[in-house]
């Protein structure tokens, strides 16, 4: 995403719909509320057997509305990480007051991330597989990561490109980079962008043995943080130019202004300590936003909770806003929905939006002492009303040094 083309050209990409699932429930509604209450939807899960893990803790989705598994066809096919999709895209579909299946938008690109995709549904079959030696190799030909993403263009009617992007925690935020450009250029006229990931045994116990996972649900930037929490779920947004969806009469929520992307080139597993490489991400970020540091009100941070990238991250921050960097709000919405890998850039980005449109960030709770390296001033265990903020970053961290940020800015009619 680092862009050849001056700032400004092309056309201002309004956001016109949101969806989301997580721990805090089915619907952005549910994510807000839950946001702005400050408590972690962090907790013991059923989705698998983790008694042998040494740690047991994380943001289940739980069970969908009845309603829409009723009206959702082939659901009983359907991977988890393809449910949650359906529902976040649907939702979103219908906020941005389109029909499904899609009507004069049926050429609409689908962009999407994920890090997993059906890799719950695999895993169950191999355990059932090596019991009892009946399985059928036939059922995992679904179970693909761009299987969600697949599914969302099927329900929606979607002809136009379908894109999948695979770059761990930075994949839904390449996503909705890849669908920005793909609106300003003219090649889509309207993009259904977003991500989705299931929990599943591959990654939980991977990371709880790179000692990754925090045995308390995870405090970013914190003196004990001691490692992330995991999450699953799935977001959605829906980017048309803003002129087109003003003459149709939608109401915009906000603007996605820019995208910036780079790469480490450091380490597979560890950021660069210095933050180079997401403070490259986060000024790229900014000159396609044509938008200097300062126009920023608040940073959604990546803040997974790991000593390592919480640091390197704050780095970042001092790299790119200089003497702001320990003023400037956070959010860290990883705090209460845990970290939704693939999916994470997505749902950060819907929790941006939300904290625009509602003039107000979401806390996180004071969970221990502040560590004395990292002087962020991070929303702590209330609501900050910030009714002012115009511009906003969310930022996004991945394993191999992958880095992502996106620049939102308010939406407001008399300034359009």
């Amino acid at each position: 995403m680092q862009r050849n083309h001056p700032v400004g050209e092309g056309r201002r990409v309004a956001v016109t719909g949101i969806g989301a699932v997580c721990g805090l429930g089915w619907g952005a509604a549910s994510l807000w509320e839950g946001l702005r209450a400050g408590r972690p939807g962090i907790s013991s899960f059923h989705r698998f057997d983790h008694s042998r893990h040494r740690t047991h803790l994380a943001a289940e989705a739980g069970e969908p509305p009845e309603s829409f598994v009723r009206s959702c066809p082939g659901w009983r096919r359907l991977s988890v990480a393809d449910r949650f999709a359906l529902f976040a895209a649907r939702e979103a579909v219908e906020r941005a007051g389109l029909t499904i299946p899609l009507g004069e938008e049926a050429e609409a690109g689908v962009y999407f991330g994920s890090s997993t995709g059906g890799m719950y549904e695999s895993e169950r079959f191999f355990e059932r597989f090596l019991r009892d030696r009946r399985g059928r190799l036939s059922s995992l030909i679904p179970q693909q990561v761009n299987a969600p993403g697949d599914a969302v263009a099927r329900h929606l009617g979607s002809t136009g490109p379908v894109v999948t992007f695979s770059s761990a925690c930075a994949s839904g935020a390449l996503a909705l980079g890849a669908a920005l450009d793909a609106v300003r250029s003219g090649e889509v006229e309207v993009a259904v962008a977003g991500g989705s990931d299931s929990l599943c045994q591959l990654t939980y116990a991977g990371f709880n043995a790179l000692r990754s996972v925090d045995e308390v649900p995870c405090r970013p930037f914190r003196a004990g943080r001691a490692g992330m929490s995991f999450g699953e779920g799935a977001a959605v947004l829906v980017l048309e130019p803003l002129e087109r969806a003003l003459a149709r009469g939608a109401e915009p929520l906000a603007v996605l202004a820019g995208a910036g992307a780079s790469c480490d080139a450091h380490h597979m597993t560890a950021p660069d300590p210095s933050g180079a490489g997401a403070a490259a991400a986060l000024e790229a970020a900014l000159a396609d936003a044509g938008l200097p540091p300062e126009a920023i009100s608040f940073v959604n941070v990546h803040g997974t909770g790991t000593p390592l990238n919480d640091a390197a991250e704050w780095q970042a921050l001092r790299k790119v806003f200089g003497g702001r960097a320990g003023e400037l709000p956070l959010v860290a919405t990883k705090a209460l929905i845990g970290h939704l890998l693939g999916c994470s850039g997505a749902i950060e980005a819907v929790a941006t939006v939300l904290c625009l449109q509602h003039g107000e960030l979401h806390p996180v709770e004071r969970e221990g002492e502040a560590d004395p390296e990292l002087p962020v001033n991070l929303v702590l265990d209330e609501p900050l009303p910030l009714p002012g903020a115009r511009a906003a970053v969310s930022t996004s961290l991945a394993f191999g040094g992958s880095n992502a940020a996106l620049v939102f800015s308010r939406w407001e009619r008399q300034a359009a």
